[in-house]
């Protein structure tokens, strides 16, 4: 889980998810709300893949990139056991 929270630490990092959220993007469309180098691009999602934040598939040559709610699930719950409660999903 510390891969989790490292991930969402950074605000382009949870850009990136709210953007993801909407619809799944290629890298270039991501990229293009960013003024940054592809290669800082690159490693922000490299983070959020190692975090299994988001997944990736390839698309002909593009890699599409969806947002993974299930470890956001296994988060809420932890947080919710750290209060004495059951997480149930709504």
């Amino acid at each position: 889980m510390n891969k989790v929270f490292k991930a969402l630490d950074d605000p382009t990092r949870r850009k990136i998810l709210d953007l993801l959220r909407v619809q799944d993007l290629n890298a270039g469309d991501i990229g293009s709300h960013f003024e940054m180098a592809g290669a800082t691009m690159s490693h922000h999602l490299k983070i959020l893949l190692d975090a299994e934040l988001v997944s990736c598939d390839k698309a002909g040559q593009q890699r599409v990139y969806s947002l993974n709610t299930t470890v956001f699930q296994s988060v809420l719950e932890w947080i919710y056991s750290l209060k004495g409660e059951n997480y149930e999903k709504k």
